[in-house]
């Protein structure tokens, strides 16, 4: 795989509260430079970074509901729809953890689902489980509820793993093997020194609904 290709699973970000217009248009460029896939940027920035990306191969990303996910399913979807009237062409979307780990699962599969019927045919959809606040069970759970949603592995075009311990990849490996046999995404894979909750491996999913 060359520069060019890593290139295009790239997405330019910058999410912190206090991001200025000057930031994000700073940000657009860098993409279009380094032709990176998509910057993913704050709702309200939504607009500026359509407007900057115009006529470019780069994508407009935004999230819905971030960073909590705790925001009403109804809102989720308006959120979904009026960024996307905007200019986003990819949403990124996070489930209720609050309500997973209640185990309300109708609710979270229905979170999933209004802002991937919202984006349908319109925007990219991607599902941020944050894999950090969940246990191995709930990681299960979320991925299957994401799969009901409307979401499938099948769909899944790139994936990100993170792992603490090199010499455990040949493990993880077998495990990762079951879930992707025919479908095989681009994967990148980084050895860090922790991760939140002093997991031992994250993986980021993104998938084409």
């Amino acid at each position: 795989m060359d520069k060019a290709q890593i290139a295009r699973m790239i997405d330019h970000t910058i999410l912190k509260a206090e991001a200025t217009e000057k930031e994000v248009l700073k940000l657009c460029k860098e993409a279009v430079e380094y032709n990176f896939a998509s910057v993913c940027i704050n709702p309200s920035m939504v607009p500026v970074a359509a407007t900057a990306l115009e006529g470019t191969d780069v994508e407009v990303c935004t999230v819905i509901g971030f960073p909590l996910g705790a925001t009403t399913t109804e809102v989720k979807a308006f959120e979904t729809k009026d960024v996307i009237e905007k200019g986003a062409t990819e949403v990124d979307m996070v489930i209720n953890v609050g309500k997973l780990k209640e185990r309300d699962l109708e609710y979270v599969k229905n979170d999933i689902k209004a802002v991937v019927e919202a984006a349908k045919g319109k925007a990219l959809t991607k599902v941020i489980i944050e894999t950090c606040l969940l246990t191995d069970e709930e990681k299960v759970i979320a991925c299957q509820l994401s799969k009901e949603a409307g979401a499938d592995f099948s769909n899944v075009v790139k994936t990100t793993v993170f792992i603490k311990d090199m010499n455990e990849f040949a493990q993880i490996n077998e495990v990762y093997a079951e879930y992707f046999g025919e479908n095989k995404p681009a994967r990148a894979c980084v050895e860090v020194a922790r991760l939140p909750k002093d997991v031992k491996v994250e993986i980021e999913l993104i998938a084409v609904l």
